[in-house]
C-alpha cells in the first residue's frame, strides 16, 4: 500500500449531533470518505450535500477503514457496535474503532476486548473543545488503546484532532483522564453561573463580570467560554445541560469505586438536573445560571420581567 493508500481512509461517522457532524467534516476535509450516520435523516443528507459519501453504508461495511462512534453515552456506544444491528462483527479484521463518548473506564476496557474477539481493533479516545474545535479539526483527544490502534488511526486522528494524547497501551486511559476534565469542565461552568448571578445581586452586570474576571485570578477557560452566553441571553446548544447529569455522575460512580469524596461535583451535578428539570436540559449547559437567578429571583439578560425567555 503506498503512501496516498495510508493516508485517506474509508469512514463511517455514526453520530452527527453537534460534536459528531463537526468531527465527520474534518475527515472529510482531510481528505478521507466519510458516510455520516445518524438517526436524524435530515442531518445525514445535510452531510452528503457537502461531500459526504451518499451510498448505502450496508454495502461497505467490509470494505471499512474506521469507524467513529460519537454518541451520547455507553449504552448507545454498545448499540453501535454490538447491538441487533451492531456494526463491529461486519468489519473486516484490522479495521479500527473511535470510541468518543465520555464512558466508564472498565466499560471502554470491555468494548475493547469484545472488538479484539472480531479481530477488529479499539481506542478509547474521548474528547474535549466543543463543537467549534471539532468542526475546525482542533479538538482534544484523550486515547489509550494499543499502539497498532493509534497506528491504524493516524491519519483520522490528524485530521480531526489538534492535540492528541497517548495515555497508555490499553483501553480506559483515555476515558479516565476525561472524567478528570469532565469533573473540572463541569465544576467549572457552575461555578461561573454561581459568580455572575452572585454578581448581579450586588450590581455586578454580566458584561462588566466577563469584562473583569475575565482578567483576573478566578477566570477559566470555561467562564470566558460560557459566561458570554448569560451575557448575550444567547442559549443555543454548544453543549448541552444534559449532557452533565451524565458525565457528572460518571464521574461519582468512579470516586464512589476509588472509596474518594467528591462533594463538589455532587454539588455542580445537582444544579444541572435543577437546570433540566425545569426545562432547561436542551439548551446550552450556561443555562445552569437559570437555576441561580431563579432562586434568587434575578432577571437575567434576554430574559422579560416576568421570568420568561
Amino acid at each position: 500500500m503506498n503512501n496516498m493508500e495510508k493516508s485517506h481512509h474509508k469512514v463511517a461517522a455514526i453520530g452527527l449531533g453537534s460534536m459528531g457532524y463537526g468531527i465527520a467534516q474534518s475527515a472529510l476535509r482531510g481528505g478521507h470518505k466519510v458516510w455520516g450516520i445518524d438517526i436524524n435523516v435530515e442531518q445525514m443528507q445535510r452531510f452528503v450535500d457537502e461531500g459526504g459519501e451518499s451510498d448505502e453504508l450496508n454495502n461497505v461495511f467490509d470494505q471499512l477503514d474506521t469507524v467513529i462512534v460519537t454518541v451520547l453515552n455507553a449504552s448507545q456506544t454498545e448499540e453501535v457496535l454490538f447491538g441487533a444491528n451492531g456494526i463491529v462483527s461486519k468489519l473486516r479484521v484490522g479495521a479500527a474503532v473511535l470510541s468518543c463518548a465520555t464512558v466508564p473506564p472498565e466499560f471502554a476496557k470491555e468494548m475493547a476486548k469484545r472488538c479484539a474477539a472480531f479481530g477488529v481493533l479499539y481506542l478509547d479516545a474521548p474528547i474535549s473543545g466543543g463543537s467549534l474545535k471539532a468542526a475546525n479539526g482542533a479538538l482534544t483527544i484523550m486515547a489509550g488503546g494499543p499502539p497498532d490502534a493509534f497506528a491504524a488511526l493516524r491519519p483520522v486522528l490528524d485530521s480531526i484532532a489538534e492535540t492528541v494524547f497517548e495515555l497508555g497501551d490499553t483501553a480506559g486511559a483515555g476515558s479516565a483522564m476525561k472524567a478528570v476534565n469532565q469533573l473540572l469542565a463541569g465544576v467549572h461552568i457552575a461555578t461561573m453561573a454561581e459568580a455572575i448571578t452572585f454578581g448581579m445581586t450586588q450590581g455586578v452586570t454580566p458584561d462588566k463580570f466577563i469584562d473583569v474576571i475575565s482578567k483576573c485570578a478566578g477566570t477559566s477557560w470555561m467562564l470566558e467560554n460560557r459566561a458570554p452566553h448569560i451575557a448575550t441571553g444567547n442559549y443555543t446548544p454548544h453543549s448541552s445541560v444534559n449532557i452533565w447529569p451524565k458525565d457528572l455522575g460518571i464521574v461519582l460512580d468512579i470516586a464512589k469505586s476509588a472509596s474518594f469524596s467528591a462533594p463538589m461535583t455532587a454539588a455542580a451535578m445537582q444544579q444541572f438536573v435543577a437546570a433540566s428539570g425545569m426545562g432547561f436540559g436542551a439548551e446550552d449547559d450556561a443555562a445552569v445560571a437559570k437555576v441561580y437567578a431563579r432562586n434568587a429571583g434575578l432577571t437575567l439578560p434576554g430574559e422579560d420581567e416576568k421570568g420568561g425567555f
